[in-house]
This record gives structure tokens, C-alpha cells and sequence, in this order.
């Protein structure tokens, strides 16, 4: 019968996954592509169950362990060409959603698979292709710069 309607359409789900550290610095989770080894987010097909949201916060658990809280909006989009087994490209369009990260399991479906980086958004922007994720990110960034408190000298 073939792949689902939605895989002809090329719609994704990614999860931005998220922390603060005590400094108050903001880290971003990037993970390796299981072929290319390009540095990515958590990215999947939603599932028909569950919320694009709900499926986004799975792939984070499937690909890195990681659980937390994840936003209803998407952060943005994206587009990419996922390459095929067969080697053509499909045009694929991604939503990303926010996930705080709360938590890091011991063991995940993907563990030892990928490797995992957290990094500053601007250092993770620098890593990743995908021109519309790289501004995402830049975005995200300055959102989460202006949201925290700041301390005053003296």
C-alpha cells in the first residue's frame, strides 16, 4: 500500500530541544544524523495518535532520552530534501516545537547511534545546513537573551 499520506507531503516534526544552565545560560540539544552524520534536532513523522507537538516531544526521546515540557505553537518552519533510500530527494517541511528539557534517561531506542551536543544557539546555529533552521535558532535565541532577568552592577 505504500508509505502514509503524510510522508507524500513531506511533513515533519522537530523538537528545539532546550535548558538553562545555573549561570543562566541557554544550551540547545543538536544530535547526528544517523547516515550523513549532519548535526540536526530531533526530527520524525508525526504519528496519526498524537499532536504534531506530542510527536515532536517522541522523537526527542527517541533519538537523545531527553523528556521535558513542549510547547503547543511550533517555534517556526523549515524546509529541507530528505534524501530517499533510493537516492532522490523528497521536499520535506518541518514544524518545530519548543521542548524544555526536565530530564535525561539512562537508556533510549537510539542510544549509541548518534552523538549529542549541547550547545549555545549561536554555536549550534554555526553547525547546522538548513539555512531556515539556522534562523530559527538565531530567533530563539535572542527570545530566550531578552526573556532573562538581568543582573545589575555594582
Amino acid at each position: 500500500m505504500g508509505e502514509p499520506l503524510f510522508r507524500e507531503h513531506g511533513r515533519q516534526v522537530a523538537a528545539l530541544c532546550w535548558r538553562t544552565q545555573s549561570s543562566g545560560l541557554v544550551e540547545v540539544l543538536l544530535i547526528t544524523s544517523l547516515n550523513s552524520k549532519r548535526w540536526i534536532i530531533p526530527k520524525g513523522w508525526p504519528e496519526d495518535s498524537a499532536s504534531f507537538a506530542v510527536s515532536a516531544a517522541r522523537e526527542a526521546f527517541e533519538e537523545a532520552g531527553v523528556t521535558g515540557e513542549i510547547g503547543d505553537t511550533p517555534l517556526g518552519s523549515y524546509h529541507y530534501l530528505k534524501e530517499k533510500k533510493d537516492g532522490s530527494g523528497m521536499p520535506c517541511m518541518v514544524e518545530i516545537f519548543g521542548l524544555k528539557i526536565t530530564g535525561q534517561a539512562e537508556d533510549w531506542p537510539e542510544k549509541g547511534t548518534r552523538e549529542l551536543a549541547w550547545l549555545s544557539p549561536e554555536q549550534a546555529s554555526v553547525r547546522i545546513s538548513e539555512p531556515g533552521l539556522r534562523s530559527i535558532l538565531r530567533t530563539f535565541h535572542k527570545t530566550q537573551t531578552a526573556a532573562r532577568p538581568r543582573r545589575r552592577a555594582g
